[in-house]
């Protein structure tokens, strides 16, 4: 949307820098594990019509002017407390590295969608630079290579949670969250001591020192489609 009154005018740039700006997406773990925890919607439909819809999205930006798209896949959702705790599986549906399978696979699923998707897009959008970037592999080989880095360390549990010690994450008591007792007020979910070692969070986000390590791994273009550094995104045409 473009604000040309009130003081929402001045929250945007002016609209002849929107062909000089790089749009950044990046989306999909909060859609796939949101209709997994719910009765009501399948996985299976939901991706077709997620992805069509993006694609509008896109499409909408390149008729504004936007013409350069770094787009990022989702994460490996298998590998994220708040998902592990839901519901107890045998080990079978458990990866090496502790990660449940089922919901990993559907994330490589949306995420080979979502290459099809660029691919189509690229078809009908010539004039775009549209760089598609594997978060995914850069997440999960952070993850099942965690001690190898920077110190690393409990790759699949929360640093800020009221939890059980194998994935300190508790639904009814999520990080930051407080209760009144007496009184006062006590709060119930913190930080573990050392943020820095940690890669997860609060169960479903990243930590800033795993999310700098992700960022410097994609930002080198090994992982991205075509496979140039981020700082000449911008420079492709």
């Amino acid at each position: 949307m473009i604000y040309t009154g009130g003081t929402k005018k001045y929250m945007v740039p002016r609209e002849e820098f929107f062909a000089e700006a790089l749009y950044t997406i990046d989306i999909g773990q909060n859609d796939l594990t949101s209709i997994l925890f719910s009765p009501n919607m399948s996985p299976e439909n939901y991706l077709q019509d997620a992805l069509q819809r993006l694609a509008t999205v896109i499409k909408e930006i390149y008729k504004t002017g936007g013409r350069y798209f770094w787009i990022h896949n989702t994460g490996p959702l298998g590998c994220l407390p708040y998902v592990l705790v839901r519901p107890p599986v045998g080990s079978e549906e458990m990866d090496e590295t502790g990660c449940r399978i089922f919901y990993n696979a559907l994330a490589e699923k949306y995420n080979a969608m979502l290459n099809e998707t660029v691919v189509k897009l690229r078809e009908k959008l010539p004039a775009a630079s549209l760089t598609l970037v594997d978060v995914y592999s850069a997440k999960y080989h952070l993850i099942t290579h965690a001690s190898n880095y920077a110190g690393f360390e409990n790759p699949l549990k929360a640093c800020c949670g009221d939890g059980d010690d194998k994935y300190n994450y508790n639904v009814n008591a999520r990080c930051g969250q407080t209760k009144t007792v007496n009184g006062v007020n006590i709060l119930l979910a913190k930080s573990c001591k050392d943020p820095q070692k940690r890669i997860n969070w609060d169960g479903a986000h990243y930590t800033e020192a795993a999310n700098k390590w992700v960022f410097d791994k994609i930002s080198t273009g090994q992982l991205s489609d075509p496979p140039h550094p981020l700082i000449f995104v911008c420079r492709q045409n």
